[in-house]
């Protein structure tokens, strides 16, 4: 580690934990208007951002960003373990091994332990975990957006079914 790549690994971690903690809070509760998701976004975009600047301009702290990042990881598992917990939704299952296989993730960043016989640390593991996450995380996105999508257009077929059989009843 150089000063520059410490600095880039922290600042893209919490980045990223922001971001995907922002999504995680417009997916759960539905907030689909531009307020709403300004009003949201807003107080976490600030935070990521000071969180940042304090971490490259006045100390790069890794205590205070383990933290942080934490404290961002677990929300963000807690919101999609109850959504995933009431949602009917046809691959809540890939959400729910993200968010037990996250938890068990990040428990290994956590509880740190040195190399085991001089091969596999706690950090290695972790990377290792997050590649099968990664994959049944972004499946789980394709799936919801198929999922959103056909619900949406469940929703405008059964409305212009509606119209028209108003129209009908109507002109009879």
């Amino acid at each position: 580690d150089v000063d520059l790549t410490e600095k880039l690994d922290y600042s893209s971690a919490v980045a990223l934990l922001g971001y995907t903690l922002i999504a995680a809070i417009l997916r759960a509760f539905n907030v689909r208007s531009e307020a709403g998701m300004v009003m949201v976004s807003a107080p976490f975009l600030a935070f990521v951002t000071t969180h940042i600047l304090f971490l490259n301009v006045y100390e790069l702290d890794y205590g205070l960003n383990m933290k942080v990042c934490v404290t961002m990881g677990i929300l963000q598992l807690f919101i999609w373990a109850i959504w995933a917990g009431v949602t009917h939704h046809p691959s809540r299952w890939k959400l729910w091994v993200v968010v037990i296989g996250g938890g068990l993730a990040m428990l290994l960043e956590i509880y740190d332990f040195p190399p085991y016989k001089g091969f596999v640390d706690a950090h290695a593991l972790w990377h290792a975990m997050t590649i099968p996450l990664t994959y049944l995380w972004w499946s789980f996105i394709r799936d919801d957006g198929e999922f959103r999508t056909s619900t949406l257009i469940k929703k405008a077929e059964d409305n212009q079914l509606l119209e028209l059989v108003v129209c009908v009843l109507t002109n009879l």
